[in-house]
């Protein structure tokens, strides 16, 4: 029995988001490293989030509208990101962050729900 629609969707985006975000920010903790290397293979590890990411949505706007889709997206992103952040970057975040991401939430809530 194949996977629901909304499943494979939010799969597919959690594990093209793991890769941006390391595309985009794991190259922090590599300072030294030359620009035109890091930019290369950031390239390189986006290519794997594009091979993800387009199914996603091609497949999720059979469910979901486009801005239910990126709804979902940021929503995903931001949880990617705030568990890179303190695990891989060591980075705290603070009650500020955690406020922001709420409101986002709550803009998740206003897309989502049904209004009569």
């Amino acid at each position: 029995m194949p996977l629901p629609v909304p499943v494979v969707t939010i799969g597919l985006l959690v594990a093209s988001n793991v890769f941006m975000t390391f595309a985009w920010y794991g190259h922090l903790k590599f300072k030294s490293a030359p620009l035109l290397a890091v930019i290369v293979v950031s390239w390189l590890i986006a290519f794997f989030e594009y091979l993800l990411q387009v199914p996603a949505n091609r497949i999720g706007h059979t469910h979901f509208s486009a801005a239910e889709l990126k709804t979902i997206q940021e929503v995903v992103t931001l949880s990617v990101f705030a568990i890179f952040s303190v695990t891989y970057l060591r980075e705290s975040l603070s009650w500020n962050h955690a406020v922001g991401f709420a409101f986002i939430a709550l803009g998740a809530f206003f897309i989502f729900h049904k209004w009569a």
